[in-house]
């Protein structure tokens, strides 16, 4: 360090200029450096971690201490040697290094700090480019592949403190004490996900060659409202929104929603509303999960059947189509059903495929009047739009998953939405530091 000031100001006086950026990053890796030598001093100061000739091996035997062997481990600073004391258990036949748990860098040359940064930059971008920014930002040189493991071992660590919250939720014996809220929303859907040909075998698709290239995503959210705006439009909490999601079964969804609406204060709240676009898994979900919530058909979906109807039987330009759409969402709108229903009765399929799709549009709205009360929802100030969790399937998941050219496994997928997940849901710095004190 001292070597490097001389020069610097050597350079100066002799008129060659002052290099801005050269120089302070030139002092930042000095800095490292220095800083990485301290570290290691510290972290060697308990003279290996030696804890006498024979500790537990954690099965009911002894282990002996053998000697003290080093590791390589890669700091936020620099790379630092690392002297532990080594046990081996004759019994099990597996060594034992104490200090390696202390540090927390069991099975891996990686420091905590590190690992951290490459999960943030791993949620967020694809491995290479969080690669490239560790290098630059940070000055810590990694591949893209361990970028990717330690992504993917940071979520799996995330889905496991999901599981405990879940186990919690249907105990029935933890219940957070949250504040009473006013309104409590849930909000479902669903997006697809590009796999590995093998997660995707035997699975029909949309394409013409009928093999499905992506997985279904579902989606949860969980946000608040307390008050609505000067036009009575209800209004989102700021900050209240949180996410959760997998690659999973409809009832491994609705389990893992209901947690954390559990979490969010479900059991405290004086309203609860769910939201969704009426497919058949997340209307399972709700009457499973949430009895007593006021289901809501998403206003926006129930408007695109009105409007694919009127485009089939009255032609895409058509004037006379789009007034009997307008018509019809003006219905809607007011809540009223039954003359969106009766409007549909008048029509006269040309053919036997538009007869079959005027049938099942009338059996969605048929299935989900009560759900399409519009005018009733907007007067009790809520939302009737399920927008929020569909902005969260492009933030979760499209914006870092359907990138051009990935694919995924299920299980790097999971990993990658529960980091998303943790992340974009304010909850990283609650898991880091619950995961330390664990």
């Amino acid at each position: 360090m001292e070597r490097l000031i001389t020069r610097l100001f050597q350079g100066q006086k002799k008129n060659e200029g002052l290099d801005f950026e050269a120089t302070e990053m030139a002092i930042r890796d000095s800095a490292h450096q220095v800083g990485g030598l301290f570290l290691e001093k510290l972290l060697n100061a308990d003279s290996g971690g030696h804890r006498g000739t024979r500790i537990a091996c954690g099965a009911g035997h002894d282990a002996e201490f053998v000697d003290y062997r080093t590791k390589a481990v890669l700091s936020v600073l620099s790379p630092v040697e690392i002297k532990r004391a080594y046990y081996h258990c004759p019994e099990c036949g597996v060594g034992i290094v104490p200090k390696d748990r202390d540090l927390d860098i069991v099975g891996t040359s990686f420091s905590p700090g590190v690992r951290r940064m490459m999960a943030r930059v791993g949620a967020k971008e694809s491995f290479d480019d969080g690669r490239e920014d560790l290098a630059e930002l940070a000055g810590i040189t990694v591949t893209a592949k361990e970028v990717e493991r330690v992504s993917e071992t940071l979520g799996r660590a995330i889905e496991l403190t999901a599981g405990h919250e879940k186990a919690q939720a249907f105990s029935g014996k933890v219940i957070p004490m949250t504040p009473v809220i006013r309104k409590l929303y849930i909000a479902i859907d669903g997006t697809g996900v590009p796999v590995v040909p093998r997660e995707s075998a035997g699975r029909k698709g949309k394409h013409e060659e009928g093999k499905s290239k992506t997985r279904e995503a579902k989606l949860g959210c969980v946000f608040t409202q307390t008050t609505v705006d000067e036009d009575g439009y209800p209004v989102r909490d700021e900050d209240s929104t949180t996410y959760v999601g997998a690659i999973e079964t409809a009832e491994e969804c609705g389990k893992r929603i209901y947690a954390e609406a559990v979490r969010r204060g479900l059991h405290r709240a004086e309203k609860v509303i769910l939201l969704g676009d009426a497919a058949a898994w997340i209307r399972g979900i709700a009457e499973e999960h949430f009895p007593e919530a006021i289901q809501i058909v998403d206003l926006f979906h129930a408007r695109e059947h009105l409007a694919l109807l009127g485009k089939l039987f009255y032609g895409v330009s058509s004037q006379k189509g789009k007034e009997w759409t307008q018509a019809r969402s003006d219905d809607l709108d007011d809540g009223a059903v039954e003359k969106v229903l009766a409007a549909m009765r008048c029509l006269k399929p040309a053919s036997e495929a538009m007869g079959e799709e005027l049938r099942k549009t009338m059996g969605y709205f048929e299935n989900n009047i009560q759900r399409m009360r519009y005018a009733d929802f907007r007067e009790q100030g809520l939302f009737v739009g399920s927008g929020v969790v569909e902005a969260g399937c492009k933030a979760v998941v499209g914006h870092r998953l359907k990138q051009s050219g990935m694919r995924w496994s299920v299980q790097g997928a999971n990993a990658i939405i529960a980091l998303r997940c943790c992340q974009i849901s304010g909850r990283w710095e609650e898991f880091w530091e619950n995961r330390v004190a664990s």
